[in-house]
């Protein structure tokens, strides 16, 4: 059998992370985002998601960025799963996952796992470019009854979301902004 204990190779430093995380997530091309905006630069959150390490040693500092009183960890649908997972395991705080819409099967739920209803709920998610995902999910999940002012994510690209998500009373607490990055 082979032998997975690779030792903690955390990354600490936040320069060296955010070096770490554009080199290996950052494209130029162009770019339809979920806005319908399109970008000449895209930051490949499936990149730095799928690197143990590098998840690891986002994750690692991202959980001192969750406010004292959150009950519930909510990833998004599905860049913030991966994120949350782990979070909800360093943090000891229940994970919830949203899907962008209810499935028309099963438990036909938009979120699933811990029940958000009366709790305060910290939404999850990767990248934010203008915050519009966090608006339709934070409706979606105060419909069910959950608290939410506050959102963690990994990399505000700077274009509006925390005006955005300002005006519907969520503070956006982010790892990394877009001018971190180079």
């Amino acid at each position: 059998m082979k032998d997975f204990d690779r030792g903690n190779k955390s990354i600490t430093n936040k320069h060296e992370l955010a070096k770490k995380i554009y080199e290996v997530s950052h494209l130029t091309g162009s770019f339809t985002l979920r806005s319908g905006k399109i970008a000449n630069e895209y930051f490949d959150k499936y990149q730095f998601c799928c690197d143990p390490v590098l998840l690891d040693s986002i994750v690692r500092q991202l959980v001192k960025r969750i406010p004292n009183d959150t009950e519930v960890l909510a990833g998004l649908e599905l860049g913030g799963i991966p994120i949350v997972v782990l979070l909800s395991h360093y943090s000891g705080l229940p994970a919830a996952f949203v899907r962008k819409e209810a499935k028309k099967y099963g438990t036909a739920r938009v979120s699933e796992g811990t029940q958000v209803n009366g709790r305060k709920v910290l939404i999850v998610e990767d990248v934010v470019t203008s915050g519009g995902q966090i608006v339709i999910s934070a409706r979606q999940l105060r419909e069910l009854g959950a608290q939410i002012d506050s959102a963690l994510c990994v990399i505000d690209r700077q274009e509006g979301a925390v005006d955005s998500l300002a005006s519907i009373g969520i503070t956006l607490f982010p790892l990394l902004k877009r001018d971190d990055l180079s």
